[in-house]
């Protein structure tokens, strides 16, 4: 038996259900890049939302290019189920505030049609980093952000919004970018004046883009999780998602128009998330990249491993609490000491399976936020960065190949490096006054030399 509308009746007692009729719920929400973590995340907050009494935010998930997801969730009419799993046990929730999944490369005026909808109030995305399609300064890659881009779509769906008389939407970023929301404004400008100009102030006036702040640890669902999750609920979900109890999203209050009362469920509305924001990508994001290539390095497979490693555990303790830590001007009680000992021990969490290889993905896109920044910082105030240091040997060891093939947009490149300069030319070139990465951070001859020295 497979999750379905017909099946969902029948699944185990256990199982915690949505109590609010679907049909009746119309589409508001139009979430770009509905992977893992959305599912974990965004729509948690939102079926949870309309279950508190909140109308009219059902979700329709487009994926850019990959059918993967559709052909999870479309034969389930959208439904899959969501598991907190922790050392203490397992919680099951069935979500049902996905509508159903559109494939862009394949039917993008569905996509277009989605965007310009009446009813549609939000646009928002989980694209990852190198979703934004952006150059090595930040500025919008032009070569990249082609036809099939995310800006593409959103161009086509909001000139037709303007040209039926409906008003802007908001564009909610939830990706791992500082800034995300003010970014994204940026690039789709950016876009905009390149390809249709007539439309850009149109969408500078009518359209919001509030940034976020988005936490919760959301591994990816193995067949093994699966097969738990299918003998739980008594049916197969092939959509099922395995995360951790812990959750956070904090927005800034600006939007366009309507939006789903979260802060009914657990988000936090604010007037600026620069310091929540600052502290996840610093703290959590550059303490889970940093055990990720040093833990492959020792051939550790998940994040629970390489935190039982001591010295492993000790240099994300010290990354969090010297390195960055230092660099991040908390907000009104924020606590950073209290959420690095609670990011330790979410990273001990046995039950969840985080594997080090999917932090390590798309490393190029990553640590520039995630390291270079704190790095700049501290170098400002004086301050060494030895933990980070000793991280970006590891990274430059990962994208030569050391722990097996490279997945990272910038693959191709890195070979390249690799293969005709030796270690100096290499950093050079990536960390260098005129290097790739460095206009955010660049190498002095001291750390070129301990670089150099780490690499062999």
């Amino acid at each position: 038996m497979r999750l379905s509308r017909a099946t969902q009746d029948r699944l185990a007692p256990g199982v915690q259900s949505y109590g609010y009729d679907r049909d009746a719920q119309a589409s508001g929400i139009v979430h770009i890049g509905i992977g893992a973590f959305h599912r974990a995340h965004q729509a948690w907050y939102t079926d949870r939302a309309m279950d508190s009494g909140d109308r009219d935010w059902a979700i329709t998930g487009v994926s850019l290019r990959s059918p993967g997801v559709a052909a999870q969730l479309n034969p389930q009419d959208g439904l899959y189920t969501l598991s907190e799993r922790s050392a203490d046990g397992t919680r099951i929730r069935l979500i049902g505030a996905v509508r159903g999944v559109l494939v862009a490369s394949e039917t993008p005026a569905a996509v277009v049609e989605r965007i310009a909808a009446p009813e549609t109030r939000i646009v928002s995305f989980t694209i990852t980093e190198k979703g934004y399609c952006r150059a090595a300064d930040g500025s919008l890659d032009t070569d990249l952000a082609g036809d099939g881009s995310v800006y593409a779509f959103l161009g086509a769906g909001l000139a037709a919004r303007r040209r039926a008389g409906l008003g802007g939407l908001s564009l909610l970023s939830c990706d791992n970018l500082a800034d995300n929301g003010r970014q994204l404004a940026r690039l789709m400008s950016a876009w905009l004046e390149r390809h249709d100009p007539d439309l850009r102030g149109w969408f500078e006036h009518e359209c919001a883009c509030p940034s976020t702040m988005i936490d919760r640890i959301v591994p990816a669902t193995a067949p093994a999780d699966r097969i738990a999750v299918s003998a739980a609920i008594g049916a197969t979900d092939e959509g099922a998602i395995v995360t951790e109890p812990f959750s956070q999203w904090v927005i800034e209050d600006r939007f366009a128009g309507p939006r789903p009362r979260w802060e009914g469920v657990g988000a936090q509305l604010v007037p600026s998330v620069e310091a929540y924001e600052t502290a996840k990508l610093r703290m959590l994001n550059g303490a889970h990249s940093a055990l990720a290539y040093l833990g492959l390095q020792q051939g550790v497979a998940y994040v629970h491993e390489a935190v039982g490693v001591p010295a492993l555990r000790d240099m994300a303790d010290r990354l969090m609490r010297d390195e960055a830590a230092p660099t991040i001007a908390p907000a009104s009680g924020q606590d950073l000491d209290a959420y690095r000992h609670d990011l330790l021990a979410r990273f001990g969490n046995p039950a969840l399976g985080h594997r080090l290889a999917q932090i390590a993905m798309d490393g190029s896109q990553k640590i520039p936020q995630r390291w270079l920044e704190t790095l700049a910082a501290n170098r400002a105030a004086g301050r060494r960065s030895p933990v980070i240091l000793a991280a970006i040997a590891a990274w430059l060891r990962h994208v030569r190949g050391d722990n097996g093939p490279v997945d990272d947009p910038l693959a191709e490149r890195f070979a390249e490096l690799w293969a005709t300069q030796d270690a100096r030319g290499v950093i050079q070139t990536l960390f260098g006054a005129q290097g790739m990465f460095g206009a955010i951070w660049q190498a002095g001859e001291g750390e070129i030399a301990e670089l150099v020295a780490s690499l062999g």
